[in-house]
């Protein structure tokens, strides 16, 4: 009997780069590290088998309903492009959303707001997270839902006053002391017996016109390890906390047979002294701020997560100290982007609120987005467009998603089908759009991991018509299920249509 055995195995480990060597002794770090292993046992008993090929595992982060948008897909020119991205259809949407993100780069509209309104399934929530792809690393991008500020342990109030501050980023500058240089050897001394002594060793490092060497400590050569900083590489070493940055790869060692990955940077050796003075430019958000100077735990108060209410004698002693650093050059104000989904669940004090705090000198780029028609405003009883009050309303600049069409339909789904790594065959593509146009794009993409569930009983490959038809018979879109309560409406409890025969029932 032959044994044939496939092992996959995925570590993931949990890196924190921004911690300075010093900051991670304080810090209680769990390195977590997560095996997903799919292994296969093939028996053969005196019969040939033929091995059928397997398709690589290529990612290991879950696939969101969102999962697919990389940006909003302009060209140079802000001009949509019809598919790409992960984005398809809504260029007039697109076109506007990338307007708006070309301004807040250039931080022209800081204070002004944006709403996004549509029907549902019409692409609202993806603008969003393109246009928060497109901002760029820097720019701080902070995501809320209406119905999240009535579940939160604070008020309303507070709880949105921290969401615009952590929208609101602040670049510090600082001029500080590096070692900069390329490495030449690093030689660690080890004790003979384990925990007798801490670890010793030495660091050489070089520019084009000196070489000096430099003694270790644990926590240094523990922060080296970490960088897997090895000979050939130009580092940066700040004096004040000990933080090693890695710069990239010298080009004199670019010859090297060594295995280089696509990422790999490759540098000039740095010229002059090896130490030398560098401005530093932190980005941190107003609320980070707030956090580390309201809690005694410091910084460590944004890990625990306990943030809690935050006092206003705190905030205004931070907005002032801010505003002091401006005027030294010392710091520059960030507008980022709030994005609040669901806006229409936010009651008449949230939208007083907003209208007071966007007119704040220090107030981001607000984006909400509805998919709600003229409605009661949540804690009156006056009907609104969009449940939003007419004086707010007025504040925003309205960007209008329309219905996809049956050409937007089927490039989704294949997107859609990419994303969650499903064959499936053009004649099932067919059907699936074909659904998506009676029903909706929600349920044709619900459709496709069931589809491929169904395929995978029957030990098929590709997912045809026949997997798609299994699942729509098994679950249910909105109109074949509100068909089915209006013709089984008696058998069902507190139906409004049975209210008057049931108590003729009862009389």
């Amino acid at each position: 009997m032959e044994y044939l055995v496939c092992v996959r195995s995925l570590i993931k480990r949990t890196n924190i780069n921004e911690l300075s060597a010093e900051q991670f002794s304080c810090c209680l770090l769990n390195v977590q590290f997560v095996y997903s292993p799919r292994c296969l046992l093939l028996l053969t008993n005196m019969v040939e088998l033929k091995v059928s090929e397997s398709r690589d595992l290529t990612r290991i982060e879950r696939i969101g309903a969102h999962s697919h948008i990389r940006g909003l897909g302009l060209d140079s020119a802000l001009e949509p492009r019809a598919s790409s991205e992960g984005m398809v259809g809504q260029t007039t949407a697109r076109k506007a959303a990338g307007v708006i993100v070309q301004m807040v780069k250039e931080g022209k509209i800081a204070g002004r707001a944006v709403l996004l309104a549509g029907q549902p399934g019409t692409g609202k929530t993806a603008i969003a997270m393109g246009m928060a792809k497109s901002i760029g690393l820097e720019t701080p991008f902070a995501m809320l839902a209406g119905s999240e500020l009535f579940s939160l342990e604070m008020s309303k109030t507070e709880a949105l006053m921290q969401a615009f501050r952590k929208a609101i980023g602040v670049r510090i500058k600082e001029e500080t002391e590096v070692i900069e240089g390329e490495v030449v050897e690093i030689q660690i001394d080890r004790p003979a017996v384990t925990g007798a002594a801490s670890k010793t060793g030495k660091l050489t490092l070089k520019t084009t016109e000196m070489e000096t060497v430099y003694d270790l400590g644990a926590k240094m050569i523990e922060a080296l390890g970490k960088d897997k900083v090895q000979s050939g590489d130009v580092i940066a070493i700040d004096k004040a906390s000990g933080k090693i940055t890695k710069l990239g790869r010298s080009f004199s060692r670019s010859r090297d047979y060594d295995a280089m990955g696509p990422q790999t940077k490759f540098v000039q050796c740095p010229d002059g002294e090896l130490q030398k003075r560098k401005e530093v430019v932190h980005c941190v958000t107003l609320h980070e701020i707030d956090v580390i100077n309201s809690r005694t735990q410091g910084f460590l108060a944004l890990f625990t997560g306990d943030t809690g209410e935050i006092r206003a004698e705190v905030r205004e002693q931070i907005d002032t100290k801010v505003a002091e650093w401006r005027e030294e050059g010392k710091a520059e104000i960030v507008p980022g982007v709030l994005f609040i989904d669901e806006v229409h669940m936010l009651d008449i004090e949230c939208f007083s609120f907003l209208n007071r705090a966007l007119e704040n000198d220090m107030a981001p780029i607000l984006v909400v987005a509805t998919n709600r028609g003229i409605t009661t405003i949540r804690g009156t009883n006056y009907k609104s467009p969009h449940g939003i009050p007419i004086d707010f309303l007025d504040r925003l600049l309205i960007i209008s998603t329309q219905p996809y069409t049956e050409e937007d339909i089927r490039k989704i789904l294949d997107i859609r089908c990419q994303e969650e790594d499903v064959d499936v065959s053009e004649d099932a593509k067919v059907l699936l759009t074909k659904i998506g146009v009676d029903t909706s794009l929600r349920y044709a993409i619900n459709l496709i991991t069931s589809a491929a569930l169904a395929c995978q009983k029957r030990k098929g490959k590709v997912v045809e018509m026949e997997d798609v038809s299994r699942a729509y018979e098994l679950f249910w879109d909105v109109k074949r299920s509100t068909q089915y309560l209006i013709e089984y409406q008696r058998d069902y409890m507190f139906s409004e249509g049975t209210m008057g025969e049931e108590d003729e029932m009862v009389s």
